[in-house]
């Protein structure tokens, strides 16, 4: 059976043809890069730190925090959605296919955490960053990729999307874990007995999305106040989103929905609020073992894990090469995997409390992330214009 068959519906049909995601994040940082080391740097810094308060829940907060707090929630929302779907529809519910995606993205995830933990041997305040350079981030990695038109084989685009979601999802376990610093047992209860509600409201099969949106709000504030990381109840409410058999279930109509939302609003909000690096602070800290270790597992060990892990994957029978798609593709959608941006600069924030260590941290992310870009376009620009692969029956 050709890939295409079942792939075309099951990926996002935005991210599978538009560079305008990533093209938009681009133009968005650039913006904040620029602003941050501007004359007009006060303003940025004002902007970060202007309180905003919620009066109905009594949370106040700079607006950074409620940026990377609740914006950040959304887009955990819609990548557990789309993990759901993939896992129960799409991609991923094919066990073959399935593995080599997952493969890969534990490969990016493992990888670049050793090599950031090896540059940080002997750097005892630097050693919490090593969850950076384990996320990629899907709307520039998709963008880019995009930027390469109609010769990129279909199943390379569901195997980078696949990847990045799957490995998304593992930076929400490695937040949930090690970057939580103290619990409150009361309101994780609280959220516990929340969540059970929604899962109810699933097994009850209630057809309307706003019990559960509501709900979701809800079961945010008490994740919050729990001592985890907010963004987590997002990924939880997606779990508890039906997604039937139906061919435009409550899960696709929400996921649709958020699409643009988070593609032209969540994250290039998130890259303004977090771009913005202050380059004479980050270089009077001086390009240190942060700096460094977040760029090598960015640019080296992303590759090497993605195509490692995918090889032995392979090798080892537990997984299959999709139709059209050879190990140099894969290569540089490694290359691409080292775009970190987004989620790399989200996990920076939560590892480094220092305000040096994060600028130091961010300016690797944000240089890496760069030389990844152009790396794997350059590498994908001459692995599609080789001979294509001999066919193969998927």
């Amino acid at each position: 059976m050709n890939i295409k068959d079942n792939a075309t519906d099951s990926i996002d049909e935005f991210s599978q043809s538009s560079p305008w995601p990533g093209v938009t994040l681009i133009a968005v940082a650039l913006i904040a890069f620029i602003w941050a080391n501007s004359g007009f740097a006060n303003l940025y810094s004002a902007m970060l730190n202007f309180p905003m308060r919620l009066p109905v829940i009594g949370l106040e907060k700079p607006l950074e925090l409620w940026v990377n707090d609740l914006l950040m929630a959304v887009f955990f929302l819609y990548v557990g959605l789309e993990l759901k779907r993939e896992v129960l529809k799409g991609e991923l519910s094919n066990p073959r296919r399935a593995a080599l995606s997952i493969a890969g993205a534990l490969g990016g995830m493992i990888v670049p955490a050793v090599l950031y933990t090896l540059v940080n041997a002997g750097n005892a305040s630097g050693r919490g960053g090593w969850g950076i350079p384990m996320a990629t981030d899907i709307a520039f990695a998709v963008g880019v990729l995009s930027l390469l038109g109609k010769r990129v084989p279909l199943a390379l685009k569901v195997f980078l999307v696949a990847l990045a979601v799957v490995d998304d999802m593992g930076a929400v376990i490695v937040i949930g874990l090690f970057y939580t610093s103290s619990l409150d047992l009361t309101m994780l209860l609280a959220a516990l007995g929340v969540f059970a509600a929604l899962i109810a409201l699933n097994a009850a099969r209630v057809p309307w999305m706003t019990p559960y949106l509501l709900l979701g709000l809800v079961l945010w504030y008490f994740v919050y106040k729990s001592g985890l990381h907010a963004t987590i109840a997002g990924v939880l409410l997606a779990t508890t989103i039906p997604l039937g058999l139906q061919e435009r279930t409550m899960l696709e109509r929400l996921e649709h929905r958020l699409a643009p939302l988070v593609s032209f609003f969540v994250m290039p909000v998130f890259a303004l609020f977090n771009a913005g690096v202050p380059i004479a602070a980050a270089l009077q800290s001086g390009v240190n073992l942060v700096t460094v270790g977040a760029f090598v597992g960015l640019v080296l060990g992303k590759p090497l894990g993605i195509l490692g892990f995918a090889w032995l994957a392979v090798r080892f029978k537990l997984a299959e090469l999709p139709q059209g798609v050879n190990w140099s593709m894969i290569l540089g959608s490694g290359l691409l995997g080292g775009i970190g941006f987004t989620m790399a600069l989200f996990i920076s924030s939560l590892a480094f409390k220092s305000d040096a260590l994060l600028e130091s941290a961010k300016l690797g992310v944000l240089v890496a992330s760069v030389v990844a870009a152009i790396l794997g376009l350059a590498w994908l620009r001459f692995a599609l214009t080789a001979p294509e692969p001999s066919s193969q029956t998927s």
